[in-house]
């Protein structure tokens, strides 16, 4: 046998693996390198740290957000907003969508804890995103090419949210399921999946805006790509489903509470952690210029020259929706959903070190970094992955005590 034959061989035997499987190994093999992260960062967690020394892998997983979780599903969610001694309304559970907090309260009753439901539901949900993903990029980049936007996804710089107490991984499981559904036009399991993205984390109000741009285009295209009614039916009603589930969670809170600002003001009030003569009032687009004008204050430029790069990033991410061959492979629906995602966090979003986890529901487009063949190029990308994952579990939970440490 010759060596270029004995070498092939594992790759022949890769190959002829199912994809859920190749998938599944891949993923685990990320988790154990996450664990791995998390260890060490335990390792190096100090008094300083908001975990203290030495903690444990359980209570890494449970620490940030994830105690609101935890809270709504043991507390329920407060008829009385909490008010500070300003009289704005102060941070709650009103904040935290419902469905992953109460699944994980109903699988912790099986599995022992709270906790270990969570951990578990996420941690199945990265698995099923994983898949969904290289079903959803399959067929636009090739298949050898989806499997590595498969483990940039999987080992990337927010990786870590499958093996902790968010309701991200759950989303993105639900959102790229959606998306599929989308791309291959079997519109009645969106019935089912709009709802649930709806009650698991904020953004569904992005996802009504990506089925009207989606409609628009088919509808201009309909003379190459037949658009049936059933389908402009389809398109339209979901439309309509995905905007009353974005606002059901607002008047929810309202009736609860009995005042109809009570969501908005509980969202803006970690703001005001970071701007703290804020109005507390919302207005669109106003958290990036509040944003841009406090942060290149706080890096000595002004805010002058924070607006200047807040719209040269905006450009520039128009054009690279555009016009970059890389991310236009990835399909219509990856790059208009991607759009309107983005849209929807320049309206309403604050910038600061959240971003990055907010980030996530664009992965998708992790796929154009899987385009290009060049073995080199395809290392070099997962080295910049784990690096940027061991980066941000370092400050997060090693040194996380600071305002800009909050994952």
């Amino acid at each position: 046998m010759t060596a270029e034959a004995t070498a092939s061989a594992p790759v022949r035997r890769w190959e002829r693996l199912p994809v859920a499987a190749r998938i599944a190994i891949v993923y685990v093999a990320a988790r154990l390198v996450t664990t791995g992260f998390f260890v060490l960062a335990s390792a190096l967690s100090g008094p300083g740290s908001r975990y203290g020394v030495a903690p444990s892998l359980g209570e890494l997983s449970l620490g940030w957000d994830a105690q609101w979780y935890w809270l709504a599903a043991v507390s329920g969610y407060p008829s009385d907003l909490p008010i500070t001694t300003t009289g704005h309304v102060a941070e709650n559970a009103w904040a935290f969508m419902p469905l992953y907090a109460y699944l994980a309260a109903g699988l912790g009753t099986l599995l022992g804890s709270w906790g270990a439901g969570a951990v578990a539901i996420s941690l199945a949900s990265g698995y099923g995103a994983c898949v969904v993903l290289h079903a959803l990029l399959r067929d636009r980049i090739g298949g050898a090419a989806a499997m590595w936007a498969v483990v940039f996804f999987a080992c990337g710089p927010l990786a870590a949210m499958f093996q902790v107490g968010y309701a991200e991984a759950l989303f993105l499981f639900l959102l790229f399921a959606a998306l599929w559904c989308v791309q291959r036009r079997r519109w009645g399991w969106l019935y089912l999946l709009v709802p649930a993205m709806g009650f698991t984390r904020p953004g569904i109000l992005a996802f009504a805006l990506f089925l009207g741009l989606y409609g628009i285009h088919r509808f201009l295209r309909r003379r190459t790509d037949v658009l049936p009614t059933r389908e402009i039916a389809h398109i339209v009603a979901l439309g309509a489903v995905a905007t009353v589930v974005g606002f059901a969670w607002q008047t929810i809170a309202a009736v609860v509470t009995g005042q109809p600002g009570a969501y908005l003001s509980t969202e803006l009030a970690w703001r005001r952690n970071w701007i703290p003569g804020d109005s507390g009032t919302f207005v669109p687009v106003e958290g990036w210029v509040q944003a841009a004008g406090f942060w290149f204050t706080q890096w000595g430029l002004g805010p002058v020259a924070g607006c200047v790069f807040l719209a040269l990033l905006v450009t520039a991410v128009v054009l690279a929706l555009v016009t970059l061959p890389q991310v236009k492979a990835l399909g219509i629906e990856v790059r208009l959903w991607s759009a309107s995602y983005l849209v929807y966090l320049l309206l309403v979003f604050f910038p600061q070190s959240s971003i990055f986890r907010l980030l996530l529901p664009v992965s998708p487009l992790v796929g154009a970094l899987a385009v290009p063949r060049s073995r080199a190029w395809r290392v070099g990308v997962l080295a910049a992955a784990l690096l940027g994952q061991w980066w941000w579990i370092y400050n997060m939970y090693a040194l996380g005590n600071t305002y800009w440490q909050i994952p």
